[in-house]
């Protein structure tokens, strides 16, 4: 079959070798040297790709990769000067028929090819808009709907605004535009933008602004409200972990919706690279004594645990240098976690972080900066030294004792307001799934690898305050934290 052609215009990166959730089920028959994977950016899903020898498979990384970073390092007006010989090229394939006319269907196909998730609805309007015969088929050489996807008509109308009648803007009038924004501008400084966001040579001479150029100077990292030294790390990382912010995800493992998606260990590559720094991974009794990441009690596919563990180790630090936290929800038996133990310490090796740091009080938090390049794991952790005979115990978990009390309130709620008559709750498990084990019993294995992040039930504010643990840490809801706000707040 013919593969459909790819622009490198919509690849993200390329990795070598077996490094994605396709390549490592099923490519077990291509040597690892042979095979790459284009990972592409939005929701396109990944193309894994084998060549008939290593250097061939070498030529081809190192080829996309300059071809990517030659684009990466284009100015705008350089890729304004590409674009009519890439969208020419999108039209021909987006062409099916080659009747050099284009449907409605072949509008929206083209434009999934250059990315752009657009409401059908709207797209119509554009096609109507384009269709001057009535006719349901546009001329392909116009690229009318092209031309029409960049308009941003808030920016024409703040341009309008500024510029007058002649819909040219001054270097004046573009000094004072920036200084309505709160900037401290110059005429200098206004000279300076025009000089390098204008695309019209003979109006940058004359120190002018065309609409353009004023949409390539608001839609520049220059333009961008967000101060671009912010980009880069550029605050204090040496204070306690407990004094930032954490980019979080919840149910990290799914791709689509939250009942019958698809569970990948791409979601968990896509967390990583965007800079998130807390994975979540519900982990489940699996077959063959492997634990399995899924969204428990519902259709969610499942993956395994030590697939997902393989993953992090791979990307957790491409992104960012500091510390990530696991954040286990456990559902497994005594069994199947002292295996995701055994898994964590294998493959993440040293990034583990299984000990206090050295020469730190071990009851106080370190700071990012001393965790840097570490994976550090959330969930129970036994009393220590353990008092149980068989080195087991059970704990309290702390989501279930929420969902507990916030259960009882209703109760009473529910009696307050009708005297006498009572509430029962029933739940239901589906008849495929096996019985739950008891996931309140911690194995001592797992228990180890819990240093900074212990799971403990909230003890409320007022003995949190008197009795402060900076390593223990606990989850409520928003229910919860509204209710603790109103009374403590």
């Amino acid at each position: 079959a013919r593969v459909p052609a790819v622009s490198v215009m919509n690849i993200e990166g390329v990795r070598e070798g077996h490094q994605s959730e396709g390549l490592r089920k099923y490519g077990a028959d291509f040597p690892e040297r042979h095979c790459f994977t284009l990972v592409f950016k939005g929701k396109r899903k990944n193309r894994d790709l084998a060549a008939r020898g290593e250097e061939d498979a070498r030529h081809w990384v190192q080829g996309l990769t300059k071809l990517m970073g030659r684009l990466q390092a284009m100015s705008q007006p350089e890729k304004l000067d590409q674009y009519p010989f890439w969208i020419h090229g999108v039209l021909q394939r987006a062409d099916r028929n080659k009747d050099n006319k284009m449907s409605f269907r072949e509008v929206k196909s083209m434009l999934r090819m250059i990315n752009i998730d657009m409401d059908d609805v709207y797209a119509y309007k554009l096609f109507k808009e384009c269709d001057r015969s009535g006719d349901e088929r546009l001329e392909k050489k116009t690229g009318g709907v092209c031309r029409r996807l960049p308009r941003r008509p808030e920016l024409e109308e703040l341009f309008g605004r500024y510029s007058g009648e002649d819909r040219v803007l001054s270097a004046e009038e573009l000094r004072d535009f920036l200084r309505d924004q709160g900037e401290d501008a110059s005429l200098r400084q206004a000279c300076a933008v025009i000089r390098t966001y204008e695309l019209n040579e003979k109006a940058r001479q004359q120190d002018l602004m065309m609409l353009d150029g004023f949409m390539m100077y608001l839609l520049s990292a220059a333009g961008d409200i967000l101060n671009q030294e912010h980009t880069k790390v550029h605050q204090d990382m040496s204070q306690p972990l407990c004094h930032y912010f954490i980019s979080s995800s919840h149910n990290t493992y799914l791709t689509r919706n939250q009942i019958g998606g698809t569970s990948s260990t791409e979601a968990y590559v896509r967390a990583l690279m965007a800079g998130c720094r807390c994975v979540e991974l519900d982990c489940w009794e699996g077959s063959d004594g492997e634990p399995i990441v899924y969204h428990g009690h519902t259709l969610t596919s499942k993956i395994l645990f030590r697939d997902v563990i393989e993953s992090i180790r791979d990307y957790a630090f491409k992104q960012s240098p500091y510390p990530v936290i696991l954040s286990l929800e456990n559902h497994c038996g005594l069994e199947q976690q002292a295996t995701m133990a055994r898994h964590m310490k294998a493959i993440l090796g040293d990034m583990l972080l299984t000990q206090p740091l050295e020469g730190q009080d071990p009851h106080d938090l370190p700071s990012p900066e001393q965790l840097k390049g570490k994976v550090l794991v959330k969930g129970k952790k036994l009393p220590e030294p353990w008092h149980e005979p068989c080195g087991v115990t059970s704990l309290p978990d702390p989501e279930e004792e929420e969902e507990e009390e916030e259960e009882e309130e209703e109760k009473l709620q529910e009696r307050s307001s009708r005297q006498g008559a009572t509430r029962a709750r029933v739940a239901l498990t589906p008849w495929w799934l096996p019985p739950a084990k008891d996931a309140s019993q911690v194995a001592p294995e797992l228990s180890a690898v819990v240093v900074y992040c212990q799971a403990v039930p909230f003890p409320g504010l007022p003995h949190a305050l008197r009795h402060p643990r900076p390593c223990e840490m606990s989850s409520f809801s928003e229910r919860k934290a509204r209710k603790l706000i109103k009374q403590a707040g």
